[in-house]
């Protein structure tokens, strides 16, 4: 492992600055968190996005979400053929295991794998067809939803309305899955579909009712 190198001087000093303060003021709460082990009440699927900081949105505390961050906060669809499976994993670690009650997916704006996506579905992004592309194959998962805002003629409308489709295929794949569509059933389980606007600090949830997300 000869690759492998210190961490960069500019982390070891945010580590210690939160080691001597955040730490050290909630030392009880960290060694509660390490001996009684975790207790979330709610998963969350993200977008890996660096903007998309989903404890900062929703003033949560370590120990309060499970999360599991991918491209465009996809969820693939059951698919039990022996693979590696990271996301599929996690969810049946955060249903079976933790019992979880609320599972929300959140998409966001400006999201470059969506971005991503609607490329390719427009013949722009030959690079995202290779075979070895695993952002390529990855975004395949929302390519077939690409039909619905096709018609769509403003680019930044269209690319809101896909980052929209995203949260919703992600919450239909979901139901795939046999112990959560199980739980969901029981009400033991509830899934949400939720979009963030960076820029603006939106919020939006879908509503079943009406078809549309609406604002928070």
């Amino acid at each position: 492992m000869q690759f492998a190198k210190p961490l960069p001087s500019y982390l070891v000093q945010r580590y210690q600055g939160w080691k001597a303060t955040a730490y050290a003021e909630n030392r009880s709460w960290y060694r509660r968190l390490a001996t009684e082990g975790q207790r979330p009440r709610a998963m969350v699927i993200s977008c890996c996005d660096s903007r998309v900081h989903v404890t900062s949105i929703f003033g949560a505390d370590q120990g309060e979400f499970f999360i599991h961050r991918n491209i465009a906060n996809l969820v693939p669809p059951y698919e039990p053929d022996g693979d590696h499976h990271g996301t599929s994993a996690t969810i049946e670690y955060a249903v079976t295991v933790l019992k979880v009650s609320h599972l929300m997916v959140l998409g966001h704006s400006q999201c470059g794998g969506v971005q991503g996506c609607i490329d390719m579905c427009k013949g722009h992004a030959p690079e995202l067809e290779e075979k070895e592309s695993f952002v390529g194959r990855w975004m395949d998962i929302l390519r077939p939803k690409f039909d619905l805002v096709a018609d769509i003629s403003d680019e930044g409308e269209q690319a809101r309305a896909f980052e929209r489709q995203s949260v919703l295929a992600s919450l239909a794949n979901l139901m795939t899955f046999p112990f959560v569509s199980e739980a969901v059933d029981n009400g033991a389980l509830s899934l949400h579909g939720l979009w963030t606007d960076i820029g603006e600090g939106g919020l939006e949830y879908y509503d079943p009712k009406s078809g549309n997300f609406v604002k928070v």
